[in-house]
């Protein structure tokens, strides 16, 4: 699915705008015991009750493609004949009303949840009578040759909130407000099946998860008898080292300025462009960039062993989880330095004597603990630098 695809579903999780009837699901504590079951229906809650449940489920579409929405492809063996994928579309086909088949996802998902405090499972399914899109981009209600049916399951920790003091001003007065749990953003989740060119795919799903650096391999084997690419803090760390070990003593500042830099100029082409396809790099592809960016025959040649050690042959990197477009880094054992990627070029590396030194060019005011400071011109060095 792509941000255009995920948006357009994101916007169904409103009051007025999804066929959503009722949200059902169960409570479960801390020991993965099933506290209570529920099967809630949305039109005998107020609406601003409404609208906030539907929030936080609508938030398990959310945050970067490949980074926290993950495609899930299965194979055709396993959407002919599986256990993982029969229960996904039974589910579907059910509209979650067999309490059997629930029974049965609530039973994968608590097997593998390992929270510190208690949870809730939230299932939600919604049939979108999707519009038509004309080729001059308008579309009407009334106007649909395709009606997609999916769910959403959303797994929330619940937190308990400190008692305190509260002012009612309706009532003008102080009171108490008793300590109580709430629920939280999703951690976890998925939608089955997935949104492709506006369409139901039963071949993918899409996973959610909000900690960039688990992977949640128990969970997404239960779900889906897959295993989901590299967490995206992981993907960054590995690539670091990839680079590291690939290039080596030849790993000079001028080179990883060149390579950030490519790489968030992509990055910002795509967004510029609004390319609906997510932007992936390939092996290839990172390859053409460290070329350019003067790596020798012989690093590109390890980077090629490296990169399929580390993520394999055939791997699609998303560029944000292996490169921070927002920030460029430059860090000692005493000292880190961020600036902006269009502002590296202010930054330079000199040895001065057989020390090593970060310069960086001062341009505008300078502040020290936020007072400007004046620098002091009698006291100019020049050096040699080489």
């Amino acid at each position: 699915m792509n941000e255009k695809e995920i948006s357009e579903i994101r916007r169904r999780f409103r009051h007025d705008k999804s066929n959503i009837q009722k949200i059902r699901g169960c409570y479960v504590n801390e020991k993965g015991e099933i506290i209570s079951e529920f099967d809630q229906s949305l039109s005998l809650m107020s609406e601003a009750d409404s609208e906030s449940l539907l929030k936080i489920i609508k938030r398990t579409l959310s945050g970067s493609i490949g980074k926290n929405l993950i495609d899930i492809e299965f194979t055709t063996q396993q959407v002919c004949d599986s256990e993982e994928h029969k229960l996904l579309m039974d589910l579907r086909e059910t509209e979650l009303e067999n309490d059997d088949l629930v029974q049965q996802l609530y039973e994968k998902i608590i097997k593998t949840i390992k929270f510190d405090g208690n949870y809730l499972i939230l299932l939600a399914f919604d049939k979108y009578d999707i519009p038509v899109i004309r080729k001059d981009g308008f579309g009407k209600e009334d106007e649909s040759d395709e009606i997609f049916a999916y769910y959403l399951c959303s797994i929330c920790p619940v937190k308990q909130i400190k008692s305190a003091l509260g002012f009612y001003a309706s009532e003008n007065e102080f009171r108490n407000i008793r300590q109580d749990y709430v629920v939280s953003a999703p951690e976890l989740g998925f939608m089955f099946p997935a949104f492709d060119d506006r369409s139901a795919n039963i071949y993918n799903a899409l996973y959610y998860t909000k900690n960039t650096s688990e992977s949640h391999n128990d969970f997404t084997d239960a779900i889906f008898h897959t295993e989901p690419p590299m967490p995206a803090t992981i993907q960054m760390e590995t690539f670091q080292n990839v680079i590291a070990e690939s290039v080596e003593e030849d790993c000079s500042f001028d080179f990883m300025q060149a390579v950030h830099t490519t790489f968030t100029e992509m990055v910002d082409e795509h967004k510029e462009y609004k390319k609906e396809e997510p932007l992936v790099l390939t092996k290839s592809t990172i390859k053409d960039v460290f070329k350019a960016c003067g790596a020798s025959p012989e690093h590109i040649e390890a980077f090629e062993e490296k990169f399929d050690e580390s993520f394999g042959e055939e791997a699609q990197i998303t560029p944000t989880n292996i490169v921070d477009t927002k920030h460029f880094e430059i860090k000692t054992a005493d000292v880190k330095i961020q600036v902006s990627p269009d502002r590296s070029h202010l930054i330079e590396t000199k040895i001065i004597d057989g020390t090593k030194y970060i310069m960086i060019r001062a341009e505008g005011g300078v502040e020290v603990n936020g007072v400007n400071i004046h620098f002091d011109e009698k006291n100019t060095d020049n050096v040699e630098t080489e």
